[in-house]
């Protein structure tokens, strides 16, 4: 098993295939999409819903990452079937075709309440999954989608070690996606992300990304401690957003940023 912790976020360009999850999410969940692209004020809709993004980026050859992120209770339009919002660590391949994640989120359609939740997810070419599940092996009593306390920081990680990929939170390895589900042709990542995702049927939205402050409020959430595994490469994160005018970034270095925003206003 892997010693060292790993973070990673995934953004896929490609045309994405939807294949029917074998369990682990409600059909009203929305994957966590990984973004096809940053333009500003232009949020991606796909999947049914659309998707607003705060992401910091490195592209470098690496075996997982590792980043601290801060656990929050934003708040979720409830009334929207397909909100949800996220803060997540992912790898992926150069084509962003496979993909691994692990990250919490807040998803009334997932998870049944308003409170932070664990989840882990991956796409295998270009196909949507499910959360939690679709061959996800459970090492420990750390289980996605267990509740997590708000105002509290989680440290995440992703590496692949032994021919499988392996997830970690807060030091504890809870598990791992077998490379067979890849065909064992994933064996490295070529891009790492961590950011905030704001899931809704139509934008703009009331939904919440991070704690709801803007990312340049140095109260607002943030990722940091950002490391790289099995890479020649520094860490040093390129950060972008899709809706600067409702989610910002701030504060930013090569291994942190913040994040946050408090969408169209008060649910």
């Amino acid at each position: 098993m892997p010693r060292s912790s790993l973070r990673v976020f995934a953004i896929a360009t490609a045309a994405l295939v939807s294949v029917a999850p074998a369990g682990g999410r409600s059909a009203r969940s929305m994957p966590p999409a990984v973004p096809p692209g940053i333009a500003a004020d232009q949020p991606k809709c796909w999947f049914g819903a659309c998707f607003q993004y705060v992401a910091g980026t490195q592209y470098a050859t690496n075996t997982g990452a590792s980043v601290t992120t801060d656990v929050e209770r934003p708040e979720v339009d409830t009334a929207d079937v397909n909100a949800h919002s996220l803060q997540e660590l992912a790898v992926m391949t150069s084509d962003r075709a496979f993909i691994v994640e692990i990250g919490w989120t807040i998803d009334q359609g997932l998870n049944g309440d308003t409170a932070p939740h664990l989840f882990v997810y991956h796409w295998v070419d270009n196909g949507e999954t499910c959360y939690n599940g679709c061959g996800f092996v459970s090492t420990s009593s750390t289980r996605p989608g267990i509740r997590l306390a708000p105002n509290t920081s989680a440290r995440l990680a992703i590496r692949y070690f032994s021919g499988n990929w392996w997830l970690s939170y807060n030091g504890s390895w809870i598990g791992y996606f077998p490379g067979s589900l890849w065909n064992n042709a994933y064996t490295q990542a070529n891009e790492v992300q961590a950011f905030g995702e704001v899931s809704s049927t139509t934008t703009p939205t009331c939904t919440d990304m991070g704690n709801g402050r803007p990312g340049s409020d140095p109260a607002s959430s943030s990722f940091s401690g950002f490391q790289l595994f099995g890479s020649t490469a520094s860490p040093n994160w390129s950060v972008t957003q899709t809706s600067p005018s409702q989610y910002t970034s701030g504060n930013t270095t090569g291994t942190s940023f913040h994040l946050g925003g408090q969408g169209s206003g008060t649910c």
